[in-house]
Parts: structure tokens; sequence; C-alpha cells
């Protein structure tokens, strides 16, 4: 816990997106206005996930991921609510008194469309007059607009990036989002077709919202800190499998090997994380596993181009 005057904002920052990195810079600015330090509280999981069980959305940042990008962003503390029932349970005056008035707020800095408290009683309105008898300020932060490559303009929002994410246009998502979209998970034992056809592949069970169906350039990035260029599928393999499971597999470019995994790290169970640069083309049913082969070397040529390597693939003669 914090000790000293602070201004606070309250919310999910599920993506810390443009919108989200508005909010702090606000309470950034304020902050420095009052000798104070900016804390974020963020509900970790959401809690839709405690009120509706099974309907709650994929996260789009791990919590240590999103603690990162949010001190990155400007917070000096960042506070994790856990949704529990008897947090969600508490009115919005007794939400404020047990875990606002605790951080000596002088300023508390919301979105418009901010709700708190019990079956989300409160709203800003409710805010500024628990701010009047707790002695803080409120400051609202109007929607912002993020322009799409197409030069559309949208609100940011956490939805609207999942929806991107989800449709394959990562891109797009990352003009909401200010860098790339990434997905974390656990490498897991597959069934290991990739590498008979000289192509292994490390099959990532996510925490993140992966993308949508197709074969996307990225960057993956090693437990030990190294950024390889990544060539990825997302999808069922129609050509090498009949199955419906959708997987998340990743080639890792320039990689050094020892024998069927990468050196220095275990076969299974190490994490990893994989940035999503670009998306390539969709999954297509080859009727050959060698035009598949020559049809996954040119997905390697280009994710080389687009992560600025020009190193050519062999073809295979």
């Amino acid at each position: 816990m914090v000790s000293g005057p602070s201004v606070v904002t309250i919310g999910n920052f599920d993506g810390c997106h443009a919108g989200h990195a508005e909010l702090i810079r606000r309470a950034r600015i304020a902050a420095d206005g009052h000798s104070a330090r900016v804390v974020v509280m963020s509900f970790y999981p959401p809690p839709a996930a405690v009120l509706r069980p099974g309907s709650e959305p994929r996260i789009l940042t791990t919590w240590d991921r999103r603690a990162e990008l949010l001190r990155a962003l400007g917070a000096d503390e960042v506070i994790r609510l856990e949704p529990t029932n008897e947090l969600l349970g508490l009115e919005p005056d007794e939400f404020v008194q047990q875990h606002l008035v605790p951080l000596s707020p002088v300023r508390v800095i919301e979105g418009s469309d901010f709700r708190f408290g019990k079956h989300r009683r409160g709203d800003l309105g409710v805010l500024r007059l628990l701010g009047e008898a707790f002695g803080f300020e409120v400051e609202e932060v109007g929607k912002v607009h993020a322009t799409l490559n197409d030069e559309t303009q949208i609100p940011a929002s956490s939805t609207v990036i999942r929806e991107l994410v989800t449709m394959g246009r990562v891109r797009d998502a990352q003009r909401v989002l200010g860098r790339h979209h990434r997905v974390e998970g656990v490498v897991h034992q597959g069934d290991r077709l990739g590498r008979q056809i000289g192509c292994p592949t490390a099959n990532v069970i996510c925490e993140t919202l992966p993308p949508g169906d197709g074969v996307y350039a990225g960057t993956a990035l090693l437990p030990a800190g190294q950024s390889l260029p990544a060539a990825i599928s997302m999808g069922t393999r129609p050509t090498v499998t009949g199955s419906l499971e959708r997987r998340f597999e990743v080639h890792i470019l320039n990689a050094p090997n020892d024998g069927h995994k990468l050196a220095g790290l275990p076969e299974y169970g190490w994490r990893l994380a994989v940035d999503i640069h670009a998306w390539l083309r969709e999954q297509i049913r080859y009727d050959s596993l060698d035009e598949l082969i020559e049809q996954l070397k040119r997905d390697c040529d280009r994710t080389l181009e687009i992560a600025g390597q020009h190193t050519k693939t062999p073809t295979a003669q």
C-alpha cells in the first residue's frame, strides 16, 4: 500500500490500450501538480469470471504483463483487485471507504462510462458525491479514438481490440493498442507432425487471446529475453490432420537447436510470448505435403521480410 497523497484510476485495464494510456497520462499530470503518486487499481481476472462464470472474455494481457505496461505508461503503483463475491458485493460507498480512502486520494480519474459497486450502481455522479464527503476530486476523461489503417476512427476499447484480433486484423489492433498484440502461454507436446516436414513448431496453450484462424508473421520472445522471427499458424491445419481442434503453433526462425528442441530449453513446459505483427494468409488445404512444404517456405520468407531480415529460405528442388 502506498503512503502519502495519490491520484487514482480504477478499471480492468485489459490490453492497456490508447484509452488507458490517456487515463494514466492525465493522472500523471494531476499527480505531478499535487506531489502525489499515480495508483492504478486493476481488476484481475475480469469481474465477469465471478458474476457470470464461463461468459468472461478472453484476456488480452496476463497480470504480469498488464502491471508492466501500466508502470511503463506512468503508474507508480499497480494494485490488483481480485473480484471476489465480497468485493463485488460492496455498495459504492463501502468500496470507496475500504479501497480508495486508505490511498489518501486527492483526485480520481475515470472514463465517462465508469461503473463501480454492487450491481454497478455507482457512476461518476455517485463518485463525485463520495468525493465531496471524503475529500477528493473526480476528473472525467472522454473517449479516445484510434485511427485504423483505412482511416476509420473507432473508440479505443478492449472489446474492439478483441474483435479485431479475432478477425485477424492484427495491424488494426496494433493501432488501438499502440503496440503489437501479444499471445502468451506454455509450450505443450503436440503431435510432432511439424518436425516430420522440416517445420518444427512450439504448440502453445494460450493464456491470452489468440488471433483468428490463419497464418501470421510475428516475433517469438524466449524466456532468456531473446527475440526471433516466428511464422505462426492458428487453426485446424487442414492439410496434415482431419481434426477440428484449433491450435496455436509457432515456428521460430533462426533459433539455435539442440536436436528436436531449442538450445537451452526443455522440450515442453516453458513459457513463450509471441507478438503478432501481420496476417499472411488463410489456412488452406493442399493436395499434397510437398505443396504445403513449399507454401511454408514462402511463409517463412515473408516473415523474415516483415522482420527486416531478407535472408531467403532454401527452396526444395
